[in-house]
């Protein structure tokens, strides 16, 4: 089933500023938050969809890809790609709910209406996000491509495991949230009493307190190293379009869970080609001769060169499509074109006997400019070749 317009979702229009935003959200997330509708499958679908409707439409970036590419920039599916809110669990939704209307960090939002204890026990301290760029060709963006790519960045200690502690005797259960890794508070709203789980000061959001720390990171948990990551890249994308991969950035302080990688694509200038979207643009130069008499020539594709026939009379501006020798639409199916543009070549210096036999050409009544009734001219060409 098609994902609906997160615009449409919310209720806004596109350009809701971020208070109309959070309150759009806010009215729908009460409505449908899964303490008042308990067992309600429809509702917790619902729920889940404002949340990653808010999740991408207010963050500028994920929002700027979106309104560009629409699902395709910031779906998870991609190719195991994302940036919007397509892999976020029902944990990251609660804390994002819990944070924005009264709670804190972690499992925020697990009892809003006054339900029992945390939903889950929130784990440590998140680790941030790592933003690289990949270069590709065109032919690489064609088919789609796989690159083992070297990172540095945060890891889990293997001398502690990613606890942060000497030794398992070094570590003890947090006095303050009991072992849970959160807090619940309770407090007196218009709508009656409240309750929140917010992450643990003490621990934070561990469960756990360490008396000894690790003597190689310290007891943070985690080191700085280097990974090499297997990176796949979908066929279709485009210049500056961000995809991230779930867990491959920083690791978390004692096991929290790991950041993204935040992948940036760049593309590399083709040698021939330009790129407008799908399509792909190629500017064909023939002398006069050539376009006049008719001729058969050899033009690059992104998949090799390929030949096509110039008949006789034509004329510059003229543009001869190949089809489907263009480029994949991201997660859609079929090819754009190749657009071949022809352009008359105009010699800069002449010889005397050239000069000579141009002069006699240029009094003969065949070779003075003529338009003929219905002739389209270049920006009517283009238009309808492009639309």
């Amino acid at each position: 089933m098609a994902k609906r317009d997160y615009y449409e979702i919310l209720g806004v229009s596109k350009d809701a500023d971020a208070t109309k935003l959070k309150k759009a959200y806010r009215k729908l997330a009460m409505k449908y938050h899964p303490d008042r509708n308990p067992d309600d499958k429809a509702a917790e679908d619902k729920f889940k969809e404002a949340a990653e409707a808010y999740d991408v439409l207010n963050d500028e970036e994920k929002r700027g890809r979106y309104d560009r590419f629409g699902h395709a920039g910031v779906d998870q599916q991609a190719g195991g790609f994302g940036g919007g809110a397509g892999g976020m669990t029902m944990e990251d939704i609660m804390s994002q709910f819990g944070n924005m209307f009264g709670g804190g960090g972690g499992a925020a939002g697990g009892d809003f209406f006054g339900g029992g204890g945390a939903r889950r026990q929130a784990r440590g301290e998140r680790g941030s996000n790592l933003r690289i760029k990949v270069s590709l060709t065109l032919e690489e963006i064609a088919e789609g491509v796989s690159k083992r790519i070297k990172v540095k960045r945060q890891k889990d200690c293997e001398v502690c495991d990613g606890s942060g502690a000497k030794d398992s005797d070094s570590i003890t259960s947090c006095g303050t949230c009991n072992g849970a890794g959160v807090v619940r508070q309770v407090r007196s709203t218009f709508l009656g009493q409240m309750a929140t789980t917010t992450t643990c000061p003490t621990c934070s959001g561990s469960g756990t307190v360490i008396k000894a720390s690790c003597n190689n990171c310290k007891g943070e948990g985690r080191v700085y190293g280097e990974d090499t990551i297997e990176v796949n890249i979908p066929a279709g994308v485009e210049q500056d379009m961000q995809l991230s991969m779930r867990g491959k950035g920083n690791a978390g302080r004692r096991g929290g869970p790991a950041g993204d990688l935040l992948i940036n694509i760049k593309e590399k200038a083709h040698e021939f080609l330009q790129r407008d979207g799908q399509k792909l643009i190629y500017d064909l130069y023939l002398n006069f001769a050539d376009a006049g008499l008719g001729t058969s020539v050899e033009v690059p594709t992104i998949s090799g060169r390929v030949k096509i026939k110039v008949p006789a009379g034509t004329q510059s501006g003229k543009i001869f499509r190949l089809r489907e020798k263009g480029l994949p639409a991201l997660q859609g199916y079929g090819r754009g074109d190749q657009l071949i543009h022809v352009n008359l070549w105009t010699p800069k210096k002449l010889t005397r006997e050239e000069t000579e036999l141009l002069e006699r050409m240029r009094e003969m009544d065949n070779f003075k400019p003529q338009q003929e009734k219905g002739d389209k001219g270049f920006f009517e060409r283009m238009k309808e070749y492009f639309n």
